[in-house]
């Protein structure tokens, strides 16, 4: 009876880690798949494509807006690729998809309020997948500003210009 047992946890055990590997191969597709829709988002505001003018003119936002979000996305789609950084980035998307949520309901067309909806839940799964490279990327930082203010690292400039 012990060796049914212990063949039934193995296969458990092998079926919930090959379940696992496909879930994170999933997230990692659609990291790879989000970066590069954020950043050809980015890329049409960055070089003022005609769409991207017309949706902020119709806002009422000024094209300074439009550069700004576009860089925000670069920058987010790029994060989204490294390992370490994954996690950060998918939580401030969130940020940036609820924002588009609200404007979509409010400026734009209501109806396609749901994209960014469902792009939040995505990235929330990506986040939560990558909380654990987050949590060493605080600590890291953590550690960086607590050597600064030993005074370990880089000696500040001073003196006479």
């Amino acid at each position: 009876m012990s060796e049914t047992t212990t063949n039934t946890t193995t296969t458990t055990g092998t079926t919930a880690t090959a379940a696992r590997s496909r879930g994170a191969v999933a997230l990692t597709v659609a990291r790879v798949v989000l970066a590069l829709f954020f950043a050809f988002s980015a890329f049409a505001k960055l070089i003022a494509h005609e769409s991207a003018i017309e949706s902020f003119d119709r806002m009422g936002w000024s094209h300074g807006a439009m550069y700004l979000i576009g860089a925000l996305e670069m920058a987010g789609a790029v994060a989204l690729l490294v390992p370490l950084l994954s996690g950060v980035a998918a939580m401030a998307f969130v940020g940036l998809l609820a924002g588009a949520s609200v404007v979509q309901l409010t400026l734009l067309d209501p109806v396609n309020a749901i994209m960014p909806t469902l792009l939040i839940v995505l990235v929330v799964l990506i986040a939560r997948d990558r909380q654990e490279s987050t949590a060493r990327l605080i600590a890291l930082v953590r550690r960086r500003a607590q050597g600064h203010r030993r005074g370990v690292g880089p000696a500040p400039v001073s003196g006479p210009c």
